[in-house]
């Protein structure tokens, strides 16, 4: 169990509560009638989750589903007054009656013959705030939540640009779009995430953060963000858990369609892509009581765009230099190797998801659930490599301020490669209601993986050429002679072609229990379940290494004209067919090296199992204006690894290089009982406060406890003495799980009409964080001069505050602001201090508009040679725009980063390039005809 001291009474009260749900369980229960419902527009073809229905002569309430369904499942027979609240929408109250011979499922109509709701059906950017809304207002947990509707009204291609617009959300971008996604700072690895309830295995190797730009925007219902969790979740969610729903055809009534087709156009390279995408609903009467619900969608998406990058590896030293301006020594900054880096890409998406819903009555209920995605990235990489011996430093700025050259070496390669990531989600489940009790279930089965096949990276050497640099700035300055741009003077040194494959699998079977209860003349609910997880994760790396049979080829035979190039003089190009086409030729002609092939094969290879048995028990209570949310999860934890120890000896006393590979399996198991307390005070229906005490987990990603060993080891002689010298790397089996303790307080303000106001406190103690560092001196690897090693490194904590305001005017403007300011005692990587959006936007019954600005503080990254390196601050400014051409058909026109911003990463100070790349911006313009 996770231990804080300071915290004791917080979970001393959550085991009380806890340990009285038992008692609970076993009180009167109402056992008269049930009532059920739906919540519909006067067209009933608008379904609406989130609605409060409340029994006022009895104080129940529920939140309507996402079908718009509502259900009591025992009351006394009388008559009542039905309230039913929904932001953007009049209050409806009606009269209802509940006997025995009254009609078991009633359909109420809200903001009939209204402007409010008109608003809210039409407009898609009030429509979509408006679901979120009340979806926020009224879950039992702190959530964040974008609609359909409200991806639909941004340029957001994938999910993760989606939710970068939430508070406390922010995105690791890939070339420019949105891939990984942190929550409140936290490391993407720590959060979990889910689709239709199932989790998501990662398609990349070694980690378990899932690549979210592999989930196209279009397969999207709605994205949730729970930043505090409840016992019946996964405990897997230091920073938070994140939900994807696909749509069903219960979102709507009847027959629904819509299809879009797009151009784009990148600035930066010039070329354009198309788009396409769709979905169709509908619902099919079986029987009087009996209907299946089908919901198809796909999207398909190919972008050509592309990157200038460049990059700088080096250290700080003291050297016997004087500054200009001072006359003193200096400590200065002494580059390595620069490169300069164009790539010409491709990406594919292809999403597909077919969803079936089969209610057989108003408490019966099944449905089987499905997304596939791929996505793949065709990538063709130039890199030009200049490389100084260590010591050698920026004379242009602390010698005589003249162009001054080194002769050092320079490499020019090329990276030829394929990737396709695929991920598959089955999900089979149902509901019944029996004896009073709500049993849910599911079995859910997802795969994931990643194939690299036919991998060719190609490299020619120059020797002794005239270079220099300018290290200062955020792209340095680089000077060459005119040899160092002759392809002549590059010979072919060494070939890598690659066949690699990493999946994921993961198999699950959960079931929950739900039943209602009255104590003391509150009401409460009681639940527990059970759930099993067998996962299954292996990286293949199949690598071929040739160093030589190239017939002192030089890189003239596959020259071209100089690429377009932002950030220098790149010199010429290398053709990429004619390289491919003669390596994929001659590759059986080519010497392999045998020892770096098999390090590196044998080296990035490896299997894990995991195995997650889970059982909860919580209890919901409703006393007044508060709501308590209470209980325990417990996980058990079985992790088995097998790898390859892998030691490259090189023995200079017998002449001898040679490889040794031997297997290596390793087991953990652990579990942790982990108590939750989520509370809710609604002092008016304007008004809501939580508060939470949570405990979660996070377990240590794949290649760090991965089961494998990289060693290098030197036999030399002195003066007859034999002596070995031995570095390496190795994974830590053995790692525990990331343990926090989690504290949030949140207000919110709801003034009555579509928009929110609110604020929150959020505090989080880390224990077991994991960093790489040397370990040789922990007494297990004697003898080794070098050992680096992921290991539990101690504790963190931040404390931070979200301050959020959403608000639509009735003229049609809307605004949406908010900021996240985290405080932490120590630099957790990717953790930025400042994160704020702000969206302002105009919609009428024609027209719409959005101009977007996202905001990234600076962020710790890693360290490298004893230097921090952090990425820049980043804003980024998108533009939508929407017309209505008739009530079917709509063109819309997108621009996504409007002012070119780069990403930036620097070593120590703003002034020293590590990573500088731009990528441009790019416009869309499409089409959409939906069904009304």
């Amino acid at each position: 169990m996770i231990k804080m001291n300071s915290l004791q009474k917080f979970k001393r009260t959550a085991i009380a509560i806890s340990c009285g749900a038992v008692l609970f369980s076993g009180t009167v229960l109402a056992e008269d009638v049930s009532f059920n419902g739906r919540v519909t527009d006067s067209s009933n073809t608008v379904y609406f989750e989130g609605a409060k229905v409340t029994i006022k002569e009895l104080g129940i309430s529920v939140i309507s589903a996402r079908d718009g369904s509502f259900r009591f499942p025992a009351l006394p027979e009388g008559e009542y007054s039905l309230e039913i609240t929904y932001i953007g929408a009049p209050t409806v109250e009606r009269k209802i009656t509940i006997s025995a011979d009254s009609d078991p499922a009633q359909t109420f109509v809200i903001g009939e013959r209204t402007e409010a709701l008109d608003n809210i059906i039409v407009y898609g950017q009030r429509a979509g705030q408006a679901g979120a809304i009340n979806r926020q207002k009224n879950a039992d947990k702190l959530m964040s939540i974008v609609s359909a509707d409200t991806i639909g009204q941004s340029p957001d291609q994938n999910a993760a640009e989606a939710l970068q617009r939430l508070p406390g959300m922010s995105i690791q971008r890939d070339q420019g779009e949105g891939r990984f996604v942190t929550i409140r700072g936290i490391d993407p690895n720590l959060n979990n995430v889910t689709i239709n309830g199932l989790n998501v295995p990662s398609p990349e190797s070694g980690v378990r953060s899932v690549a979210m730009d592999v989930i196209p925007s279009e397969l999207i219902q709605s994205l949730e963000v729970s930043k505090s969790v409840t016992p019946d979740m996964d405990a897997s969610a230091i920073g938070g858990s994140i939900e994807i729903k696909s749509l069903s055809a219960f979102d709507r009534q009847g027959r629904s369609y819509n299809a879009t087709a797009q151009g784009s156009y990148n600035a930066l390279m010039e070329d354009t892509s198309p788009k396409l995408s769709g979905s169709f609903t509908d619902v099919f009467d079986l029987s009087s009581n009996s209907q299946l619900g089908v919901a198809t969608a796909f999207s398909w998406f190919e972008r050509k765009f592309g990157s200038h990058n460049v990059e700088t590896d080096g250290g700080w030293d003291e050297f016997e230099y004087k500054d200009n301006a001072t006359g003193d020594n200096v400590e200065v900054f002494s580059a390595e190797e620069i490169e300069q880096r164009h790539y010409e890409i491709t990406r594919e998406r292809l999403g597909a998801a077919l969803n079936l819903d089969l209610h057989t009555s108003t408490t019966d209920k099944y449905y089987f659930r499905t997304l596939y995605s791929r996505f793949s990235d065709d990538e063709f990489r130039l890199r030009n490599q200049y490389k100084f011996d260590k010591g050698n430093i920026d004379l242009t700025r602390y010698n005589d301020n003249s162009a001054q050259f080194i002769d050092a070496d320079m490499e020019r390669d090329t990276k030829d490669r394929f990737e396709e990531q695929e991920i598959l989600s089955l999900v089979l489940g149902g509901e019944n209601q029996l004896n009073g009790w709500l049993v849910e279930y599911n079995l859910g089965y997802s795969k994931s993986s990643e194939k690299e096949p036919n991998r060719v990276d190609v490299a020619f050497k120059g020797k002794d050429l005239a270079i220099g640099y300018l290290s200062t700035g955020n792209v340095p300055q680089l000077t060459q002679s005119e040899a160092a741009h002759d392809l002549n003077n590059f010979e072919m040194n060494e070939i890598a072609y690659e066949n690699n494959l990493s999946e994921d699998e993961a198999l699950s079977v959960k079931v929950d229990l739900t039943r209602d209860f009255v104590w003391k003349n509150n009401n409460g609910q009681f639940k527990f379940g059970v759930k099993h997880q067998a996962r299954e994760k292996f990286t293949r790396l199949d690598a071929v290494i040739f160093d030589g049979g190239f017939d002192d080829i030089t890189a003239t035979q596959f020259g071209t004209s100089s690429p377009d190039f932002n950030l220098g003089d790149f010199g010429p190009g290398l053709d990429e067919s004619s390289l491919k086409s003669y390596v994929l030729s001659n590759r059986n002609s080519f010497e392999i090296n045998p020892l770096d092939s098999s390090i590196e094969s044998a080296g990035g290879s490896f299997e894990s199992e995991e195995n997650i048995t889970a059982a909860y028990a919580m209890m919901t209570l409703d006393i007044d204006n508060w709501q308590i949310v209470t209980g325990f999860r417990y996980e058990n934890t079985s992790f088995d690894t097998l790898g390859n120890r892998v030691e490259l000896i090189a023995d200079e006393v017998n002449d001898d290089e040679r490889v040794d590979i031997s297997p290596w399996k390793a087991t953990k198991d652990y579990d942790h009982l982990l108590p939750s307390l989520n509370i809710k005070y609604t002092p008016s229906d304007k008004i809501v406060a939580r508060f939470a005490f949570t405990q979660t987990i996070a377990r240590p990603t794949f290649g760090d406890s991965a089961a494998f060993q990289l060693v290098e080891s030197e036999v030399t002689e002195d003066e007859g003495e034999i002596k070995t010298e031995r570095k390496a790397e190795v994974g830590n089996p053995e790692l525990n799980p990331y343990e926090s303790t989690n504290l949030d307080f949140s207000i919110e303000y709801y003034p009555g009409d579509i928009g929110v106001l609110s604020a929150g406190l959020f505090y989080k103690d880390i224990d077991n964080y994991i960093l790489s560092t040397e370990v040789q001196d922990n007494g297990e690897w004697d003898g080794y001069k070098e050992v680096l090693q992921p290991i539990n490194g101690g504790s963190a904590s931040l404390t931070g505050l979200e301050l959020a305001w959403t608000k639509n005017f009735t003229s049609g403007l809307f605004i949406s602001a908010n900021g996240t300011f985290v405080d932490t005692d120590e630099a957790l990587p990717n953790q930025a201090d400042t994160l704020g959006n702000i969206m302002l936007g105009y919609e009428n019954n024609k027209f719409s508009a959005r101009l977007s600005t996202s905001y990234k503080s600076k962020s710790f990254q890693f360290i490298d040679n004893q230097t921090s390196v952090y990425e820049d601050n980043h804003t980024q400014v998108d533009f939508t725009a929407k017309y209505y051409i008739s009530d079917t058909l709509q063109v819309y026109f997108n621009a996504v980063n409007l002012t070119d911003e780069p990403m930036y990463i620097y070593h120590g100070s703003d002034a020293y390039n590590y990573q500088y790349e731009e990528y441009g911006a790019s416009f869309e313009l499409g089409f959409t005809i939906n069904s009304l």
